[in-house]
């Protein structure tokens, strides 16, 4: 597997090795030592499956109590996945990283606790499904909103998003109070 570095500290995109061949392929979505090598230490206590049509744009999400480190991947059709360093005290707060992810590609996104993600689907469907290192907490849910001109996010272009009505509500990152916010690790 090859493990690169993003412009965001902790963020990392994974390309596991994959062997294909008449019958389809065949790769290791996890394997904890593999991945702890890469310095992937988190204990995954979550899984979660999101099927998706074309357009919608999921996030962008996070939990500030309960932050949650999440291994992303897409098991059938083609995504773009983003990541925003929302910690406050980081030297990348409020920058960006996005790439696609696909089952043609099989790469992987690690994002680490401290970090608002989301997707858009880009393909007729999408199966997505996420390993986290914390539980769902309802009561523990808060967003940046998903088309914050300071983030410069390049979402593909339709006519129409499907957004679910929480999602349209949340607030661009200038507006969000820094109580309501994660801070980096070592900074006050």
């Amino acid at each position: 597997m090859q493990v690169e570095t993003t412009n965001l500290d902790g963020v990392l995109l994974i390309k596991p090795r994959v062997f294909s061949d008449d019958r389809g392929c065949f790769f290791e979505s996890f394997q904890h030592k593999r991945y702890a090598a890469h310095g992937i230490e988190a204990e995954f206590i979550q899984d979660n499956l999101s099927y998706s049509a074309k357009g919608t744009l999921r996030g962008l999400h996070y939990q500030l109590a309960h932050p949650q480190g999440k291994l992303v991947t897409v098991l059938q059709g083609k995504v773009l996945d983003v990541a925003v360093d929302i910690r406050v005290g980081s030297n990348t707060f409020g920058q960006t990283f996005s790439c696609e992810l696909s089952d043609d590609n099989h790469h992987q996104v690690y994002i680490p606790p401290g970090f608002a993600h989301g997707f858009c689907v880009l393909s007729d469907t999408a199966c997505f499904h996420y390993k986290c290192t914390d539980y769902y907490y309802p009561n523990d849910e808060y967003g940046v909103a998903w088309n914050d001109p300071s983030l410069d996010i390049h979402w593909p272009i339709f006519d129409n998003f499907l957004v679910s009505e929480k999602d349209q509500q949340h607030l661009p990152l200038k507006d969000i109070p820094a109580t309501n916010l994660p801070y980096m690790p070592n900074s006050s």
